[in-house]
């Protein structure tokens, strides 16, 4: 599932959004932004495990499985293989129904590539 939001906007802030819509996770897999208080106590009223790294500026590191995190090159890539698309990457549309949609045939010919 993809999601939308202003340029301008943190991804921590529509991090609990696309969570939420998603199917019931056990494990979430982020890097040091979404390393938040608020996060990570909606995860755990959730039942989900939040394998993030704590940011360099945390007192008191919270331990996170460091195998677990290493999978989460494969999101990496996967957003690099859309990036790849040039109309992805820069954004060319204007409108977000149209950027959306490039996005999924973008996902689709990257899938398909594969």
């Amino acid at each position: 599932m993809l999601r939308l939001s202003a340029g301008n906007v943190n991804d921590g802030t529509m991090a609990t959004a696309l969570i939420g819509a998603a199917a019931p996770i056990s494990h979430l897999l982020a890097d040091r932004a979404y390393d938040a208080i608020a996060l990570r106590t909606w995860l755990a009223e959730r039942g989900t495990l939040a394998v993030i790294p704590s940011t360099r500026s945390r007192k008191a590191p919270i331990p996170h499985d460091r195998d677990l995190y290493r999978q989460r090159n494969r999101i990496e890539r996967m957003f690099c293989r859309l990036k790849d698309y040039r109309r992805v990457a820069t954004r060319y549309d204007k409108l977000a129904r149209n950027y959306d949609a490039a996005i999924h045939i973008a996902a689709i010919a990257a899938f398909w590539l594969n």
